[in-house]
């Protein structure tokens, strides 16, 4: 992408998603009771109604949901023609993740393509990226550049 990016605002709930990229581990609030995982993080589980929640390290593996291509140049420094894409993690099917697709030209976006994450170093946040697996053979740098 580019050097323009609009980073999150990092709290005490939400403070390990932005920052396990630093460990290059993709991070999700889990039931530590029943196991659910819990996106965006909240203080409670939906499925037990346990309030013994903890972050969770899962696979960094996803398949993409659903996608646009974004072709409108909406700040200096962006470089269209990007992937904007909703992914889904391997570990739970209703989890949706809103993330860019990198390290593929966005014409060969599919649904259903399988994706591995790669993070984005903005320190102190990392932003999880996804591209597609076979990239990973091309030795794709982790700072999610393609």
């Amino acid at each position: 992408m580019s050097d323009f990016r609009v980073l999150p605002r990092i709290d005490e709930d939400n403070e390990f998603f932005w920052t396990s990229g630093r460990e290059g581990v993709l991070r999700f609030l889990g039931c530590d009771h029943c196991g659910y995982l819990i996106h965006p993080p909240g203080p409670v589980c939906p499925k037990c109604w346990s309030r013994q929640v903890s972050p969770q390290p899962v696979s960094g593996r996803a398949t993409l949901y659903s996608f646009t291509i974004n072709h409108q140049n909406w700040a200096p420094g962006t470089e269209e023609p990007y992937v904007i894409g909703i992914v889904v993690p391997v570990e739970q099917d209703d989890i949706r993740l809103t993330t860019n697709v990198i390290g593929i030209d966005p014409g060969a976006v599919e649904i259903g393509m399988e994706l591995e994450v790669v993070f984005e170093d903005r320190d102190p946040v990392f932003l999880p990226l996804f591209r597609p697996v076979a990239a990973s053979a091309t030795a794709a740098p982790r700072d999610g550049t393609p």
